[in-house]
């Protein structure tokens, strides 16, 4: 059985065969463009309203929400039909909202620091299943006493967008087209998915590009980011420089800064030399802690003499503010809890313990 936001506008007109084209209209603006549950969908009758709920229920059932101290990140681990759960983000900055989705329940790239790598893949997201992260953020976003608008979308949660392409990329024309939300204001990650960068390349819409980088020495990026191997660094150049000649968009990396294996003096220079080739924007995460990886996060100090280094090289650089780590809100915790087993990443040059 479908979820509701699996159809699209042909599925949900032949969903209500005996319905008027202005009825079934009624309800995509009502979905898409307010964001509004169906069961608040006052101009649409009472029994055409049970009967699409009967047929296309939703995707997903909460199981956590946590919302930090101060109100402005709110994150959900939503459970899916067959039982793969996930998480949406949700964050309010001064200037915007965004929200940060899932693309896969669990990850197959095996970054030993993510809490989502350490937990391994279960499958695919649906289109339904990403949009509706995103129909969820606005909804909650605007009962803020104070009613936000979701004005970005990072598609940065749990999994690998480019290893479940289609979905994402149906998701982003969805987002786009029926939600209103810019192309600009949305942003697909990936840790350098060489094949999936060239074919968005080829896609009409100007979406920007993230890379979780995380190394710039294919050496240590092979433990880091274990697809470096298949992918490696030059090649990820590669691609990166065309979809910067073809879609004129930022280029960012993010960087997770881990206490002695990716802050040194060394790794800025690695960093800055590869980010200036391209123009790239360089996001440092100091990395949160997860109950499967020992290893720590750099001291505060060194992520500021970390920043202060690559911005003297010339590259422009942002510490990511870290939000919601009273509430698990990085990538993966909220689901992860303890069930992880522990693991310590070596320093560089030698092998990873556990």
């Amino acid at each position: 059985m479908p979820s509701l936001y699996d159809l699209d506008h042909g599925a949900l007109s032949a969903l209500l065969p005996d319905q008027p084209a202005y009825r079934v209209d009624q309800i995509w603006q009502g979905l898409y463009e307010k964001a509004t549950p169906v069961d608040e969908l006052t101009n649409v009758p009472k029994a055409v309203r049970a009967r699409l709920t009967e047929a296309a229920p939703a995707a997903l059932t909460p199981v956590t929400e946590s919302v930090s101290r101060d109100g402005d990140t709110v994150k959900w681990l939503w459970e899916l039909d067959g039982g793969a759960r996930v998480e949406t983000v949700l964050m309010h900055y001064g200037d915007r909202s965004t929200v940060c989705i899932s693309t896969q329940a669990g990850c197959a790239m095996g970054c030993g620091f993510c809490a989502t790598g350490q937990a391994g893949f279960e499958r695919q997201l649906t289109v339904g299943e990403i949009v509706e992260q995103v129909v969820r953020a606005r909804q909650r976003a605007a009962a803020r006493d104070d009613p936000r608008r979701v004005s970005n979308v990072v598609f940065m949660g749990m999994g690998e967008p480019m290893a479940n392409y289609d979905n994402t990329w149906a998701t982003v024309q969805r987002l786009h087209g029926d939600m209103g939300i810019s192309a600009r204001h949305l942003t697909i990650s990936t840790v350098g998915i060489v094949p999936g960068i060239r074919r968005m390349a080829d896609e009409a819409l100007p979406v920007n590009l993230a890379v979780s980088l995380h190394a710039a020495d294919d050496e240590l990026r092979d433990e880091l980011v274990p697809i470096n191997k298949r992918y490696p660094l030059a090649m990820l150049a590669e691609a990166c420089e065309h979809y910067l000649k073809v879609k004129n968009r930022r280029l960012s990396f993010e960087w997770a800064l881990i206490d002695g294996v990716n802050d040194r003096g060394r790794d800025a220079t690695q960093l800055a030399d590869y980010a200036l080739a391209l123009k790239a924007h360089v996001n440092l995460i100091p990395l949160n802690p997860t109950p499967g990886y020992l290893t720590r996060g750099t001291r505060p100090e060194r992520v500021r003499a970390f920043r202060d280094l690559l911005r003297s090289l010339g590259v422009n650089t942002t510490v990511r503010q870290n939000r919601g780590t009273d509430i698990d809100a990085a990538c993966g915790q909220l689901r992860a809890g303890h069930e992880a087993t522990p693991v310590e990443l070596s320093r560089p040059g030698s092998a990873p313990r556990r």
